[in-house]
């Protein structure tokens, strides 16, 4: 009996035993976890910058690397609003694309930002931000272009917002509302925006078209003073780009507008014009004479230009030292590569080494 016993109890464990191997309890799985997105913040530059602006309808290969390493940022003009005004932008052309890879290219072996700048119709512009759809499309499509180029930033030349009249001050909505827009998503991927814009000294409808709201979204304003009309300074009349205009304009934007001066860049020009507003480079006014590096004023084929010559670039590289924060330069291809350089001139004021 106690043998039946035995077996009988020898059995009921072996069948608990086989109940637990075919029915094992399972080992929890911990919890799989997805390592949270680390998004780097923003950090705007605010060093000291020396622009210049390459268009692409000049052939860019005469420019020695030396010029390269003259300025900290090169911004190739220009990338155009789709006049269709739906946001979209105009394919460089073939001859564009060659000239932009190029200059690409040298940017980056010198050590130089490299950024595309967007031009456009006012009336274009003015129609793609008043809309919400288009203006959405045109950020999306500039900040693509930006993102599969591997370019560092952009700058927007919209030759100008407006307000309603010559004297009304607040400020164009729909400008702030692209360039925040616009500021936003290129931050978001570590790429700067940058403004080119009026220099304020006429009574204007674009003069005080940027709101100061806007200082926060842009990381740096290219002042364009430049272009002023015959007479603006008496006693430069011919100059297009006297001290004087260069002063009133810091004074505007510095003083009434109040922009920080770590955004305000010193806009000057690398070509002469004449009295009837038609343009001749440096390279070519120097090439009739090296003596007119030294002087603001000279005649070539019978015409007299006025511009800025090595004594004036100098002076405003210093002013662009003390008041602001950078000098920028239109443009790059209509300077000497020689002693008469008015970027070297500028860089050699500044004590930069290249």
């Amino acid at each position: 009996m106690k043998k039946h016993l035995f077996y009988l109890l020898g059995g009921i464990f072996f069948l608990a035993s086989c109940s637990k191997k075919e029915n094992p309890i399972p080992t929890p799985t911990p919890p799989t976890t997805t390592p949270p997105v680390v998004v780097t913040p923003y950090v705007p530059d605010n060093s000291f910058k020396v622009v210049a602006y390459m268009p692409g309808y000049r052939d860019p290969s005469g420019i020695p690397d030396v010029k390269y390493k003259m300025i900290t940022h090169l911004f190739f003009a220009f990338l155009n609003i789709n006049p269709t005004a739906d946001g979209s932008v105009v394919a460089l052309t073939a001859t564009e694309s060659s000239r932009f890879n190029y200059l690409k290219a040298k940017a980056k072996a010198n050590n130089v930002k490299f950024g595309i700048s967007v031009m456009g119709a006012e009336s274009i512009f003015a129609t793609v931000a008043n809309n919400a759809t288009a203006r959405t499309n045109f950020v999306n499509n500039l900040v693509n272009f930006v993102k599969n180029q591997g370019i560092d930033g952009l700058d927007m030349d919209w030759e100008y917002p407006r307000t309603t009249s010559t004297t009304d001050v607040n400020p164009n909505n729909n400008y702030t509302l692209l360039m925040k827009e616009l500021s936003a998503e290129l931050h978001k991927n570590n790429k700067f925006l940058s403004a080119a814009i009026t220099p304020g000294v006429y009574v204007s409808s674009n003069r005080h078209a940027i709101a100061a709201e806007v200082y926060q979204y842009v990381d740096f304003f290219n002042i364009m003073q430049y272009d002023g009309g015959v007479n603006y300074d008496t006693a430069e009349p011919l100059n297009h780009a006297t001290m004087k205009m260069t002063n009133v304009s810091l004074d505007f934007w510095l003083n009434t507008k109040s922009m920080p001066k770590e955004k305000a860049i010193l806009g000057v020009p690398i070509y002469g014009k004449s009295s009837t507003g038609s343009n001749l480079a440096y390279s070519s006014i120097i090439a009739a004479s090296k003596t007119n590096a030294n002087v603001n004023e000279a005649t070539v084929g019978g015409v007299a230009y006025g511009y800025n010559g090595i004594p004036t670039i100098k002076q405003k590289a210093q002013l662009a030292k003390e008041r602001c924060n950078g000098i920028m330069f239109w443009e790059f291809g209509q300077d000497t590569n020689d002693e008469t350089s008015l970027i070297k001139a500028a860089n050699d004021q500044l004590g930069r080494a290249y």
